[in-house]
């Protein structure tokens, strides 16, 4: 069949990026077994199994060079993947045949490999994180002193700043980096269990030498980059460990989906756009709309990724004693599928951030239309220090203002300063005194100072701790 005659996931064909495509690639996913297989033997013969050099050698030859037609064929013969796998390498590397997966058991290969491709996922999603991170940061800054309406429940509050809203999405993303790349250090491997976690097989290879057998699991581990495996397991790691790393991915999504939202209502104010290229079409039926269809897009990406960490808790509570076999078709998609759904938001966001479109006078008008609102409790104290009752001049700037609101919400301008430079009860006070009231500056409190500080005292140094992550261009098949 060709790949227009059966379904193709459109994580893979249409959203996510080739780099982690290929981290969770069957060829990747072959190569590192191949590779774990060869950390096993050599930490076994350095401890003095009696495995030669030549299978070592051989096996170390063969670790890229996959046939995966003829795998296939295996595994139709076994009905067993790992097996499948172990005679196809059998085959390429011969000499070393006799020694490939000793003592080990399936999840040995499986397991160790989920947790590598996962780390590698994880150090590719901060990479790109940092690079949203940096473009919303610039934007801030750029933009921490434009004042722009406020709100809370979708109506307008006060005042606050372009660049200070954006603060409120970089935190989140702060708190997303930090947890992700927690979980990067402190993600253990399974290391040498055993077939039910007891390690017995090792055990036997070893002639009952204990010592060796913690030293083989730390060998094993530290081959495999890790600092650690995890201290105790059944014949599989628990499965909480994919339940967390599930749990802060859907954190990454849950901060997408709350910019994305906030984008898509700003887009409708016509205040902040996301970018539009000059050949893109908004609609099919309406040539002049330019729909925000990437925030669209996050969020309906988002909303899968997020629904994943359920299965994954499901998962990690339905396991049987030592292990169950119910985890791993769920697992083979669940995993590449959160990650790939991780990667395409991430993209989409880097892609909006770093070209984020402004529309000043727009912002500016809006701002206008309830400045005078804002003013209200300023012109009361104003009258007041008139000579005014100041319960009675409330009562004045509550009637008038309920009566724009009306007129504002109908279409109307809003003449809220004249109806009250015109009321007998603020007739001590002048039209130019209530009009210096209605300057925006001074309706955004600290914002210009807060994104400041926050891009100093916080942000800074969240970046500093991500500076080693990148995004590559190409993933490669070296692990």
């Amino acid at each position: 069949m060709s790949s227009s005659d059966r379904f193709e996931s459109p994580l893979g064909t249409r959203y996510s990026s080739p780099a982690m495509q290929e981290l969770w690639s069957a060829k990747r996913r072959a190569v590192l077994w191949r590779k774990i297989w060869l950390v096993l033997a050599q930490a076994q013969s350095e401890l003095g199994a009696d495995i030669p050099d030549r299978a070592l050698v051989d096996m170390k030859a063969h670790l890229s060079d996959i046939d995966l037609d003829a795998v296939a064929a295996y595994e139709k013969q076994f009905r067993h993947d790992v097996m499948a796998h172990i005679h196809a390498f059998g085959d390429t590397a011969p000499t070393a045949k006799p020694y490939i997966h000793l003592g080990a058991t399936s999840a040995f290969v499986t397991d160790n490999a989920d947790v590598i491709v996962m780390r590698d996922g994880l150090s590719l999603i901060l990479g790109r994180l940092k690079r949203v991170m940096q473009a919303l940061s610039e934007f801030a800054l750029e933009n921490r002193a434009m004042p722009t309406v406020a709100y809370t429940h979708f109506q307008p509050a006060q005042l606050t700043t372009v660049g200070k809203r954006a603060t409120l999405w970089l935190y989140d993303f702060s708190q997303d980096a930090k947890d992700l790349a927690l979980l990067t250090t402190e993600l253990p491997c399974r290391g040498c269990k055993g077939t039910t976690g007891t390690q017995a097989s090792y055990l036997e290879i070893f002639d009952g030498d204990h010592d060796k057998v913690r030293e083989l699991d730390r060998k094993v581990a530290t081959a495999l980059k890790f600092e650690r495996s995890v201290p105790v397991s059944g014949q599989t790691y628990s499965r909480k460990h994919d339940f967390r790393i599930l749990a802060a991915l859907s954190g990454l999504a849950q901060s997408a989906y709350k910019f994305a939202t906030d984008l898509r209502l700003l887009q409708h104010e016509g205040e902040l756009l996301e970018p539009f290229e000059s050949d893109q079409i908004g609609s099919s039926a309406m040539p002049y709309k330019k729909n925000p269809m990437r925030a669209e897009r996050i969020c309906s990406l988002a909303r899968y990724l997020i629904s994943l960490t359920d299965n994954t808790a499901h998962t990690a509570a339905s396991q049987w004693f030592e292990r169950t076999l119910d985890d791993s078709a769920n697992r083979r998609i669940v995993l590449a599928d959160a990650f790939l759904a991780a990667d395409a938001i991430l993209v989409l966001l880097e892609n909006i951030c770093s070209g984020l479109v402004i529309r000043e006078r727009t912002i500016m008008r809006n701002v206008e239309r309830i400045m005078p609102f804002m003013a209200a409790e300023r012109w009361l104290v104003r009258g007041v220090r008139s000579g005014g009752d100041r319960q009675e001049l409330h009562k004045v700037i509550r009637k008038h203002s309920l009566a724009v609101t009306e007129a504002v919400e109908d279409g109307a301008e809003n003449n809220l300063v004249d109806l009250i430079a015109a009321d007998p009860a603020f007739a001590k006070v002048k039209k130019s005194d209530l009009d210096q009231e209605l300057n925006p500056v001074k309706y955004v409190g600290r914002s210009s100072e807060q994104v400041q500080e926050f891009l100093d005292e916080w942000i800074k140094h969240r970046m500093a701790e991500l500076k080693d992550y990148a995004v590559p261009d190409k993933v490669g098949l070296e692990v």
